[in-house]
């Protein structure tokens, strides 16, 4: 579980978001991203155990970075006022899909994971997948496990488009889920989940239901 300083932290952070605070309080930064790492840690431990893709991933290297990117952002604070970490076979930056853990003050966490927004020759790979084996991903999604803790796959306005992807028609039995530029499952977390005892597991059993569908996509991938 994390520290309630850690949410704490993260929600100071937040409402003084310029570089002269964030350096006065860089102590803080260091005792969250301790904290942060060290539940991360654990997590991927337990993973690992049910998943060995998982096995060869370092904890730091899982975590994302709290400085932002704001070369092509219209927000120009420069630090992220969450902590996030990605568990993806090959590491982060690998392109495969994965795990994801999500924490942010204000009831905003999450767990979840899939493939977000993958690259048009990815994306192509991915839908093949679903039209040749559509009863195989309809199994997965329609599982009592992944119905009680994700629901479906988020088919928000952003992650879907409006009509059937080129090469395909519109009475295509998957065709939902060929219309999604996304293939994400999530599931909100409050802020008393985070700093409740047993959430590391309770994580990683939601990360090992999602792991068919994981395993799915990246099975297209490859």
């Amino acid at each position: 579980m994390l520290s309630p300083s850690t949410l704490q932290y993260l929600v100071d952070l937040k409402a003084n978001n310029n570089k002269p605070w964030f350096d006065e309080n860089r102590s803080r930064l260091d005792a969250a991203r301790n904290d942060f790492e060290q539940m991360v840690s654990e997590i991927l431990k337990q993973l690992a155990d049910a998943d060995p893709d998982m096995a060869p991933l370092e904890p730091k290297k899982c975590i994302f970075r709290q400085y932002r990117d704001v070369r092509f952002s219209n927000d120009k604070t420069p630090y992220k006022h969450h902590m996030g970490a990605s568990f993806d076979r090959g590491g982060k930056s690998s392109g495969f899909a994965g795990y994801y853990f999500h924490c942010e003050p204000g009831n905003n966490s999450m767990v979840g994971g899939g493939l977000w927004m993958p690259p048009a020759d990815v994306l192509k790979k991915v839908r093949q997948e679903i039209d040749y084996c559509y009863d195989e991903l309809k199994a997965i999604t329609g599982s009592k496990e992944f119905k009680k803790t994700y629901g479906d796959l988020d088919a928000s306005p952003e992650y879907k488009l409006t009509r059937e992807p080129k090469g395909y028609e519109k009475d295509n039995s998957a065709i939902e889920y060929l219309k999604l530029k996304s293939f994400v499952a999530i599931k909100p977390l409050t802020d008393n989940d985070l700093t409740s005892k047993g959430i590391t597991s309770k994580i990683v059993k939601d990360f090992i239901v999602l792991m068919p569908l994981v395993k799915f996509i990246n099975r297209a991938i490859e």
